[in-house]
């Protein structure tokens, strides 16, 4: 793929929307294009955040291990960002995620996703934003468990 189709493809995403090309270049140059076949897992709960994952193409399901095995939580789609949190919070990864279906994604090293988050703040408006919704729909799901709904 050219470089200049995956900075096309960065510009569809819209946590990269608004970065200038030259930027969008960098971070296709210094990130890897990673595909995925169904099953197979991406990071597994425990083990050390050293990347995130944008989704390009395709669905994961992210599971988090209990003592009555894996309980899935949430499916990523298009544009979704996996493994922040391990990143942003430097604790281990909190969840292991699985491809759905045939999976690309675009791995970006712990260094390179800490300097887009601090230094182009529509980048980190964006992860926070990803990460207040999914705060605020955990909330309500356990708030419906709780309630027995």
């Amino acid at each position: 793929m050219s470089i200049e189709s995956e900075v096309k493809i960065l510009r569809s995403i819209s946590m990269f929307a608004k970065l200038d090309p030259s930027k969008l270049k960098l971070l296709a140059f210094t990130s890897e294009w990673l595909t995925f076949a169904p099953g197979e897992y991406l990071c597994h709960q425990g083990e050390i955040g050293d990347s995130a994952f944008i989704i390009i193409d395709g669905e994961a399901t992210v599971l988090v291990g209990t003592d009555q095995g894996d309980f899935s939580v949430a499916v990523r789609g298009r544009g979704e960002v996996i493994g922040e949190i391990a990143i942003l919070c430097d604790v281990p990864r909190t969840a292991s995620v699985r491809a759905v279906d045939r999976l690309v994604t675009l791995k970006i090293t712990k260094d390179v996703f800490l300097q887009l988050v601090g230094g182009y703040p529509e980048v980190a408006l964006e992860v926070i934003r990803t990460l207040a919704a999914r705060l605020a729909a955990t909330t309500l799901e356990l708030r419906a468990a709780r309630s027995g709904h």
